[in-house]
Formats: structure tokens, sequence, C-alpha cells
């Protein structure tokens, strides 16, 4: 066959994009596969116990028993009859087995200032109880904790709490494979960037591999989604924190209340908080940096508990809808609703999702041609449900045809299986 080209040609554009290839490769290298928890249960500093998880799930079943258990409240909160009846019994096993996903001790803003003597003691104990917990296998798959903002009137306190919980760890048999740092209050680009060199330096102090210690990224500042000079310093983030970054969480009431948006008014659906977590999106999307939609304070108790379940429920679907597939939980009775709600989203788009499979693994044509992104978003929403237990292995493949490495292959070419990135058992789901 008979080319015009010369063949310097294909030589010369390889080293010319070299530096394109090494960024795309580096910088944008995909998800990995591993485990997202669903939500981030918050609770105060010197509230946790090694038994919380068990706590919070009793109490989030009791609270689903008053409205007449989980599936009367499935039907309440709007889910249809038929996947009412199959989320169920999943959500019931979820909340008995594993009700909090990723636990994050707060010593921020859910904690205030009690003085250092107080607050040293406070984080050491906590991390004795993680530790405890991770002993007795009673802990949650991810946790860790929120310290103070590295804005100059907080930064020394948040520091020293980082580095007495993490020594702590350390020296009571090692760092949990779900660790979670939050870094609060982010303003600038140059507060990561201090953050990843904390993160180092402890690494080095504890003769850590680099890069072990990762950290999520609160967006809750005007000033981190549009900078002085009419940018987003919020796009900068996965390449400042120097492959730290793990994830972003929205910080829905500092973020509107910023923007001067009333009290009654301040929610995860205004239109502001969409803005920003759209900006979000964009900032990260191929980085491999997780994306957290944040809270609803309507809390699900008292007289107006119904209200409250409805607009948790609409809100969790609505941010699983837009991308966001974490939230954060306040309280043990918004545990039903966030399991009711995501195992109802994955089962509302189970069949069409594993039919278009099933074409994939069979090389059949279907009524939609799925190019390979659309394989991949696919897949990747099919593994997201497996985790959370929404959808058991052995339903994929019955009607995939794929097995657990397939389904992950598909997913992502950077797909994990250690740690707490694996999928649930066939133990933890019904």
């Amino acid at each position: 066959m008979r080319t015009a080209l010369p063949s310097a040609l294909s030589p010369s554009i390889d080293a010319r994009l070299a530096e394109t290839d090494r960024l795309l490769a580096t910088a944008y290298p995909g998800d990995d596969g591993s485990r997202q928890p669903v939500h981030t249960v918050y609770v105060p500093g010197d509230a946790i116990t090694p038994d919380l998880p068990a706590v919070w799930g009793s109490a989030a079943l009791a609270a689903a028993a008053s409205a007449g258990g989980v599936e009367a409240l499935a039907r309440a909160v709007g889910i249809p009859p038929d996947i009412s009846a199959v989320v169920a019994p999943r959500v019931e096993h979820k909340l008995e087995r594993e009700p909090v996903e990723d636990l994050r001790i707060d010593f921020e803003d859910g904690y205030g200032d009690r003085g250092d003597d107080v607050e040293d003691a406070d984080v050491v104990r906590a991390a004795e109880h993680v530790a405890a917990a991770i002993d007795a296998g009673t802990a949650t798959p991810f946790v860790g904790i929120r310290f103070k903002s590295f804005e100059a009137a907080t930064r020394a306190r948040g520091i020293r709490t980082l580095d007495l919980f993490v020594t702590a760890l350390v020296d009571r048999g090692g760092l949990p494979d779900g660790l979670a740092l939050t870094l609060p209050k982010v303003s600038t680009v140059e507060q990561v960037e201090a953050m990843a060199d904390v993160a180092a330096a402890l690494e080095r102090a504890h003769g850590l591999p680099d890069g072990r210690l990762r950290f999520e990224v609160q967006v809750e500042t005007p000033q981190l989604v549009l900078g002085p000079e009419g940018v987003a310093p919020v796009a900068r983030i996965p390449h400042a924190a120097r492959g730290r970054a793990a994830g972003l969480h929205f910080g829905t009431y500092d973020y509107t209340a910023a923007l001067g948006i009333a009290a009654p008014h301040q929610s995860l659906e205004h239109p502001a908080a969409d803005h920003a977590k759209q900006v979000m999106q964009l900032a990260v999307a191929g980085t491999g940096v997780r994306l957290s939609d944040g809270s609803s304070n309507v809390l699900p108790i008292g007289d107006r508990a119904d209200e409250a379940w409805r607009l948790h429920a609409r809100l969790v679907r609505r941010s699983l809808e837009r991308g966001f597939p974490q939230g954060w939980d306040l309280h043990p009775a918004q545990l039903p609703t966030r399991f009711i709600a995501t195992y109802a989203y994955y089962r509302d788009g189970w069949a069409e999702a594993s039919a278009r499979l099933r074409h994939v693994h069979d090389r059949t044509a279907g009524a939609v041609l799925d190019e390979p992104a659309t394989v991949r978003a696919l897949a990747g929403f099919v593994l997201r449900g497996v985790q959370c237990g929404a959808i058991t292995p052995d339903e994929v493949e019955a009607a995939t045809g794929l097995d657990a490495p397939s389904l992950a292959a598909h997913a992502s070419p950077r797909r994990t299986t250690s740690g707490p990135g694996r999928p649930a058992t066939d133990e933890e789901n019904p």
C-alpha cells in the first residue's frame, strides 16, 4: 500500500508531543476503580467510641422502625413498590453489618476551641479508639479526622492535631488502609501545597512510604472557585497536591453563607451550590480525585421527620444523578434514607446497564451503540453498586457474563483490589 507522508514525520510528532503524553499519563490517569464510600459520617472528636458504627446502626434501624420499617419508609420517600421490596432487605442488612462506610472524627467546626490540653487528650483518645476498633474488627472501611484549617488563627492547632493523630496510630500498630484526612476551609492553592508538605514531613518522620498520606480538600470558600485573577484555583489542586489529593468535598453551608445566601435558603440544591460543584467536576475530571457532595442539616427527628426523610432521599438521589456518588450524613436517622436512595438509584439503572454490558461481553449488537467511554461508565456504575451492596457479584455474573476482575477491567484500567477498595463480599451482600 502506498503512503504519502515521510517516515521521519511520526518520530518528530512523538517528540513534539512527549510532554503532552507525560502530562496525560501523570496528571490525568483516570479513576483507579477502588471503592469510594457512599457517605461520610461526621462526629465530634470527643464523641468517638470503638462501637460507634454499631450504635449508629441500631439507632438507624430504630428510626426506620418508627416509620413502619425500611420498606415502608422507602415507599414513603417515593421509591416504587417493586424497587422498595428489593432494596429493603439489603438496606436492613447494611444497617446491621456496615451502617457507616466512612467515619470522620471532627476537630473543626463540630468540635470547636476547647483549649490545647483538652484537644490534645481528645485527639490521642480518638486515635486509641480507632486502633481498638481495628483490633476488634469493628472499624469502618474508611476512617480519619478533620482537623482545623490552615488559616492563620488555627493553622498551628490543625497541624498539631494531625501530627498527634497520625503519630498515635503509628505507635499503636500502624495506619488503617482507609485512612482519610480532611483539610477544611481551603481558600488558596498554597494551603494545599502546605498540606502536602506537612504530609510528606510526617511520612519522613515515621518512615512511611512516599505518598502514603493523602487528604481531602473541602471546597467551601468562594475564593477557591473563582480567584482574584478570574480563574478557578480549584482546578490546580490535583496538581499542586503532588498526587496526595484524594477528594474534593463540598461544604454546603460555609460556601452558601459566604455568598450572602440567607440561612433558610442554604441547600445542596441552591443554584450557587450547583455552580461550585460543576466547577469542581471540571477541575478533577480525569485526575482520579474523587468528589463528595455536602450535607443536609434538616434532620429526620421529631414531628417533621417524614418531611426531612423525603428531602434527604431526594437530595441523595439528586447528587448521584449529577455525578457525586458520596455525601455527608450528620445523624443516625439519615442513614436509612442514605442507603434507600442509593440502593434504589443503582437498582433503577441495573436492568439497562446489565443488558448493555451483556452485549459488550457477548460482542452482540443492542439497541444502543456504546463507545468504549460509555462502556467504562456502565461498568463503573455497576461496580459502585456492587461495592456499596446494592447489587451482588452473583447478579452481575449471571446478567452480564462478567466476573469481578472483568467488570473491574471494563470500569477502570487502574483498578485496585486491596484494602477498602474491594467490592463487598458475598457475606456482606444479602
